[in-house]
């Protein structure tokens, strides 16, 4: 007889779905630049800075969303996040002008920003071991199918009904979500308050707002920019070194004592250059497509909506594989496999058979998935319950750095290499710091993840 998940399912996914909607958010608006330009009657680089104010708002709210979930209750913060999230977008959709979507844009960006790791506190937080890798595979497909077909939906909705229906359509999803944690969400909280450490708070939020900035400044092609991100980039390295040295007093922010634990360490360090390279590659593919191949936006989206079909074929089997591999075996598998196959797109051209292109992006998003499942259940497999909200946090910071970073290692690659072709090679190289990761975490790292009883 099976025993009770120790998770809720309708909570695991109402979590996934807000996930759904906050990645999505932050990605979906790239490919309607242009129309929005138009509407506004300004240039098409101008319109960028909304882009950049829903993502510094996200890095900038992340580091207080623990300490919120722990204050008010998880159902508390969750479903006001998603009153934020919601009102925001009918305020971006209703926007007259570039300024006022901008400003809705911040206020929508700091709502997803309580929805990522609160929503995954709310499903996890007293989740058993052996539950945990079920429990995740629910709230890892938002992460990975999000970036893939935002370019293919916003598209669509642009060029059909007009970019305003890309945050229209959030306002009723929002509204049943709301309607549906009203009823789900467990009331109260158990977990010791603390006193909120402000100093903390401004010192991860200036890091992360800073480089994700230099992110987004470096996948301009301008030198002017290229500056300036540079400059981002040490004054983030010099604040980063002083915020560290902060963060090791306890009861900070961050418990940083938790990267002791070899699995949440591997998790989350090698982890986050892993998610850096498989958030750069559906951007890298789009752009060999239709910039070095010729081919139009519509079949450069569908031929990367390959990734997605590899996702979602390996899913239902990424638990069992890890179950009877291992952690370990499992991520040296995927980081080893993903770089040859990323790599191996140095001998595609206009002329290689599609076939054989959409079969390589397929093997791609089935690698991507195992190894995305992997890391996510990993971080938390080993974790005293005490140090769930704090390693959530901390994990959720480094991982929209993480994903932040990406676009901007590949559009530097994509700029700088010989050819676009080579950018693929380049990028395959940043995981051997992974891989080494994997080589290193001890083969019972996660164990308890592993064992599932009847």
């Amino acid at each position: 007889m099976r025993r009770e998940r120790s998770f809720s399912v309708p909570i695991a996914l109402l979590a996934a779905g807000a996930l759904f909607l906050e990645i999505l958010d932050g990605t979906i608006l790239s490919v309607a630049v242009p129309a929005m330009a138009q509407d506004f009657g300004v240039e098409a680089v101008d319109v960028s800075i909304a882009l950049i104010a829903y993502l510094a708002a996200a890095a900038a709210g992340i580091p207080a969303a623990g300490w919120l979930g722990d204050r008010f209750g998880v159902r508390t913060v969750l479903l006001a996040a998603l009153t934020i999230f919601t009102g925001a977008s009918l305020l971006c959709a209703l926007a007259p002008g570039l300024t006022a979507l901008t400003f809705a844009r911040v206020i929508q960006g700091f709502g997803g920003a309580l929805l990522v790791p609160v929503g995954r506190l709310a499903v996890i937080r007293n989740t058993k071991p052996e539950d945990l890798l079920d429990a995740i595979a629910f709230l890892t497909w938002p992460a990975l199918i999000a970036p893939v077909v935002a370019p293919v939906l916003g598209g669509l909705i642009s060029d059909t009904v007009g970019w305003r229906w890309i945050f229209y359509l959030n306002v009723p999803l929002g509204l049943i979500a709301i309607a549906v944690g009203s009823l789900i969400l467990p009331r109260g909280t158990d977990v010791p308050r603390k006193p909120f450490d402000m100093w903390g708070f401004m010192g991860v939020g200036l890091v992360t707002v800073t480089l994700t900035l230099a992110a987004e400044l470096i996948a301009r092609d301008s030198s002017t920019a290229l500056s300036l991100a540079i400059a981002l980039v040490v004054c983030a390295l010099a604040i980063g070194v002083v915020v560290v040295r902060w963060l090791r007093t306890p009861g900070r922010l961050f418990d940083l004592s938790v990267m002791a634990i070899p699995s949440f360490r591997v998790g989350n360090i090698s982890g986050s250059v892993y998610r850096l390279v498989i958030t750069a590659a559906p951007f890298m593919f789009t752009l060999l497509f239709q910039v070095s191949f010729g081919w139009s936006a519509t079949l450069a989206g569908t031929m990367v909506m390959a990734l997605f079909l590899g996702n979602i074929a390996i899913k239902p089997f990424t638990s069992g594989m890890i179950r009877q591999w291992s952690f370990r075996p499992v991520l040296l598998f995927s980081n080893a496999a993903g770089a040859l196959i990323l790599a191996a797109f140095l001998l595609v051209d206009a002329d290689t058979s599609r076939v054989w292109i959409l079969l390589l992006l397929f093997v791609s998003g089935a690698l991507r998935s195992l190894g995305f499942s992997a890391y996510n259940t990993l971080q938390f497999a080993d974790l005293p319950s005490e140090q769930t909200s704090n390693a959530n946090v901390l994990s959720a910071t480094l991982q929209q750095l993480g994903m932040s970073l990406g676009i901007a290692i590949a559009a530097i690659c994509m700029s700088f290499a010989p050819t676009p072709q080579w950018a693929f090679p380049i990028v395959a190289l940043l995981f051997i710091v992974p891989l080494a990761g994997a080589y290193l975490l001890p083969q019972s790292g996660g164990a308890r993840a592993l064992h599932k009883t009847a």
